[in-house]
């Protein structure tokens, strides 16, 4: 059973380095893949399972931050060890996009507009870290160097 998700076709030819050498760590070469391939597909797709939650479970384990952008509101994670802190900032402005560079420069220059409403959080998480964190990416965020979430938690704490 997988912990996360298998990666995209994509992410495996990206990966194609990294998962030869996992492959090779368990002794098997390109000849023996293609062959297990052809005759033993299932167990090829468990190998590739395993992979999968192999590389996701390194990328989360690095994660400190997520981000989640909609076209009315920023949605910032910081990822601790054991809570997840959450900036909500919500923009109750006709017309906006935040999507669009101009109207997420314009949330940065008017950050004290008062159609901007900001909401802080925080809670513990309830099961492993990197699952909970996983669920926020498969909702649509992005891991990000954290930069705007530090920039609005200094904004909303002064």
């Amino acid at each position: 059973m997988m912990k996360f998700a298998k990666l995209t076709k994509e992410q495996f030819e990206e990966l194609s380095d990294e998962f030869a050498v996992f492959l090779a760590a368990q002794s098997i070469d390109e000849k023996e893949w293609t062959k297990i391939k052809e005759e033993q597909p299932e167990l090829a797709e468990k190998e590739l399972e395993v992979f999968s939650d192999f590389v996701w479970e390194k990328v989360l384990n690095k994660t400190g931050y997520l981000e989640h952008f909609s076209k009315d509101a920023l949605n910032l994670f910081k990822c601790n060890e054991k809570d997840m802190q959450r900036i909500v900032v919500k923009v109750n402005k006709e017309g906006i996009n935040l999507l669009d560079t101009k109207d997420f420069d314009w949330l940065l220059d008017n950050s004290k507009d008062p159609r901007i409403e900001y909401l802080k959080g925080k809670k513990e998480y309830k099961s492993e870290r990197s699952i909970e964190i996983f669920d926020v990416v498969q909702k649509g965020g992005v891991v990000s160097d954290g930069k705007l979430f530090e920039a609005m938690h200094k904004m909303l704490s002064v």
